[in-house]
């Protein structure tokens, strides 16, 4: 499971660079998501997986907020999944939980 974690942690790094991943973890905005990931990558290397992968989903979930109502978008427009996002039901919660879009 470690791997996973270095493994995303490198590929952020290598897709926006070192100095832009390390102003993204270190945004005081991002402060609660980073502490979140970090504590459930150690509570993974200590052996408690369950707890480790709750503390890092919200981390996860934290510190990529901005981009949920992008993806939201991008799934709304695509061929495969766009007819589950024009249901009346999800329309109207997307709405609601729509924040501000991020650029992609």
């Amino acid at each position: 499971m470690s791997y996973c974690q270095i493994l995303f942690v490198s590929g952020v790094s290598l897709t926006i660079g070192l100095q832009s991943t390390v102003q993204f973890f270190t945004k005081p905005k991002n402060h609660k998501g980073s502490i979140s990931f970090g504590i459930g990558f150690f509570l993974i290397l200590i052996g408690w997986p369950f707890f480790g992968m709750l503390a890092e989903t919200y981390g996860f979930v934290k510190l990529f907020r901005g981009f949920w109502p992008t993806a939201a978008v991008y799934l709304q427009k695509s061929p495969t999944f766009g007819w589950i996002f024009h249901h009346p039901l999800v329309t109207s919660l997307l709405t609601r939980f729509r924040g501000r879009r991020v650029p992609v």
